[in-house]
């Protein structure tokens, strides 16, 4: 398998051979930018800039980035919309496309995976591997530490409570936790009116 053909295959949800040394080279010359963005300094707010530019598939204005951070491309296959924060140690196992939207809060320890791989060990053992894409959608808060697994779509609005195991597809506007991770309630008018512990929200 050529290298074309692995990387048609990367996004097409088929098997392929992640271990490819022609593959991994061309892996490689993303995951050194990756590596400079977490070089830099916390003042260095330009620069980090400028690389994040380079990094992503597309990022959209105001987005801002804790390092240190890992994708397994760099980012290559990972597109932000606009005003996502991202607090430390994000993961993404970007082997495909892992779509992100506007206004997105990401907490620390955070995994997005898109890669998996088939259950029989004589092809883990060839390094086989396929990849599922990932979407997240407007205005979704995840909790820290939570993991999204390939294939998962988060609705927009949604929360993911801390430590939960995102395998399956979470609607829009509600809170869903554990591990795997279910829809525990709706977001509703209340949520305007009261946070932790029915204390009163006092502004704007």
């Amino acid at each position: 398998m050529d290298l074309e053909e692995s990387k048609r295959r990367m996004h097409d949800k088929k098997l392929y051979y992640a271990g490819q040394p022609e593959l991994i080279a061309d892996q490689l010359t993303y995951l050194e930018k990756n590596f400079d963005y977490n070089q830099l300094r916390p003042s260095q707010l330009e620069e980090k800039q400028t690389l994040l530019k380079q990094l992503f598939a597309e990022i959209g204005e105001g987005c801002y980035i804790e390092a240190p951070f890992h994708a397994n491309w760099g980012g290559k296959h990972v597109h932000l919309g606009s005003h996502v924060y991202v607090n430390y140690n994000l993961t993404l196992v970007d082997d495909t496309h892992i779509y992100i939207g506007d206004h997105v809060m990401i907490a620390p320890n955070v995994v997005i995976a898109t890669g998996t791989h088939p259950i029989h060990p004589g092809l883990r053992r060839k390094e086989a591997q396929y990849n599922l894409p990932v979407h997240i959608q407007d205005n979704v808060w995840l909790g820290a530490g939570c993991l999204v697994m390939p294939g998962v779509t988060i609705g927009e609005n949604s929360v993911i409570g801390a430590g939960s195991v995102v395998t399956k597809d979470i609607p829009a506007n509600v809170v869903a936790v554990g591990n795997p991770c279910r829809v525990l309630r709706d977001i509703s008018e209340k949520d305007l009116t009261v946070y932790h512990k029915e204390s009163l929200i006092d502004i704007e």
